[in-house]
């Protein structure tokens, strides 16, 4: 029976929480549709952050070079059909309904996940909408990540902080370990990481990796400057992005000459390239999903370059695995009002209510800069953080920014 598109998210989201590491599944349901990610150059971007960044400015000067440009990227903010495009515009509710309809009776017999589900969906949609290159963002971690299925022309790292410990390790060589691992035989792998010991890790990860597919082949390491910033316009706010903006241009050089953008367009692609909530400003809003303390700490060094208006209030949600105490202390020196929340659609993962209550309420702990306040209901959270300020963060999480921005009717895409 064919699925409408309320029917495929209502088979996929609740397999959403789900993680599976390994590459069997993802195979087998892309053999199932003919192995469309072998018919599409790619290039793989990974990461622990930055690598949103890194894959729209990759995609911009591709675009701005004349071709036609597919990405995979996640999570989404509002709709499930932003992680899809093919020159930004989303794939459709019906390729959504007509890929869950093709690939559900195989899903279901090998429990796929939906992460393994949708990377088949993704380099289907691209392939059938006559993309002429993609740009995959690897999803959690590297090496057993469903979108490794993926040889590409080039693959990068942008850099390695701690995030996913449960999953990729508890140290940042461990996590380095594990993103390594997108590095393929014949493909430059770009590393972006600054840090000298975390950097050879990842090279020499990266050799074992292209060894492990062919012995013989050597492994095209090419690092980043530690001091490369792009020095040209860029769209993109912020001092971190002109370094993603590097990163991102060392991969466009490192692209075979046939895909390889000249420099003109880079130069367009990158003065127009936009990244959905990544300090993206909407007139006095200012949304950022910084969801980790080296994310939070580019947020706040960007805010006290840009200088937007004051008061600057901030609405703020943390899922719960995340280091948000360090991330609070941070906020707490750039803004001036805080309104600690829970969103919607991240109340499966929410943070510790009673956690936080204590800790506004210690008096050992640090004099806060900002005036703080709890205030679970979402709806009420939103309505009084505008009350007054100047300008209003929503920081957090990808789910923060995308329910505010769902709320106030604004579309990412």
């Amino acid at each position: 029976m064919a699925l409408s598109y309320s029917d495929a998210l209502a088979y996929l989201y609740p397999r959403i929480t789900q993680i599976k590491f390994g590459l069997d599944t993802t195979f087998a349901l892309l053999a199932e549709i003919g192995d469309p990610h072998t018919l599409i150059p790619a290039v793989h971007v990974g990461g622990t952050n930055g690598k949103g960044s890194v894959t729209a400015l990759i995609a911009a000067a591709l675009r701005a070079a004349g071709m036609r440009v597919g990405t995979y990227t996640s999570p989404h903010l509002v709709s499930f059909r932003e992680r899809i495009l093919v020159d930004q515009v989303p794939i459709s509710e019906g390729a959504v309904a007509g890929w869950t309809t093709r690939l559900k009776p195989l899903a279901d017999t090998l429990g796929a996940t939906f992460f393994e589900t949708t990377t088949a969906m993704a380099f289907a949609d691209i392939v059938a909408r006559g993309a002429e290159i993609a740009v995959i963002e690897v999803g959690l971690g590297g090496r057993l990540d469903s979108t490794n299925v993926v040889r590409p022309i080039a693959s990068v790292v942008t850099k390695i902080e701690m995030d996913h410990q449960k999953y990729l390790g508890e140290t940042l060589e461990a996590i380095a370990r594990e993103k390594a691992w997108i590095a393929k035989p014949g493909a430059p792998f770009v590393v972006g990481e600054t840090r000298p010991a975390i950097r050879k890790v990842l090279s020499d990860e990266a050799t074992l990796a292209v060894h492990s597919l062919e012995p013989d082949a050597r492994a095209d390491v090419r690092e980043v400057p530690d001091d490369a910033l792009y020095g040209h316009e860029l769209a993109l706010l912020g001092r971190h992005q002109r370094r993603n903006a590097a990163v991102a241009e060392a991969v466009l050089r490192a692209l075979p000459d046939a895909c390889r953008p000249e420099d003109a367009a880079i130069r367009r692609g990158f003065a127009t390239a936009t990244v959905p909530g990544r300090l993206e400003r909407r007139g006095k809003w200012l949304f950022d999903v910084a969801h980790n303390p080296d994310g939070v700490a580019a947020l706040c060094r960007a805010i006290e370059e840009l200088a937007p208006p004051r008061p600057i209030h901030a609405l703020v949600s943390i899922l719960g695995d995340k280091a948000w105490p360090e991330m609070l202390v941070q906020l707490d020196r750039v803004v001036d009002r805080g309104m600690l929340t829970v969103t919607p659609s991240a109340e499966g993962r929410r943070w510790d209510l009673d956690w936080l209550r204590r800790w506004l309420q210690d008096p050992n702990r640090p004099p806060a800069r900002a005036a703080w306040r709890l205030e679970p209901d979402f709806p009420r959270a939103l309505a009084e953080v505008q009350t007054g300020a100047g300008t209003v963060l929503v920081t957090g999480s990808f789910h923060t920014v995308g329910d505010v921005m769902e709320t106030l009717g604004l579309s990412p895409v």
